[in-house]
């Protein structure tokens, strides 16, 4: 018997890529590279949104 896996809702605004490193361009003492980490605000990071009701829905 198949098994079938959940459907996770991905996120609109960052396509399931919720935290990416940005490079600044400069270099740290040791040669490495200063980034900062940037995450998307609208899923606070995780990369999932959560199910959002349709406009006019009646809740019993």
């Amino acid at each position: 018997m198949p098994q079938h896996a959940q459907i996770t809702r991905v996120c609109r605004d960052c396509d399931g890529f919720a935290t990416a490193a940005i490079t600044t361009g400069t270099r740290h003492s040791d040669g490495s590279r200063a980034t900062l980490r940037v995450t998307c605000p609208t899923c606070k990071g995780t990369g999932t949104a959560r199910r959002v009701r349709p406009l006019g829905a009646v809740i019993k």
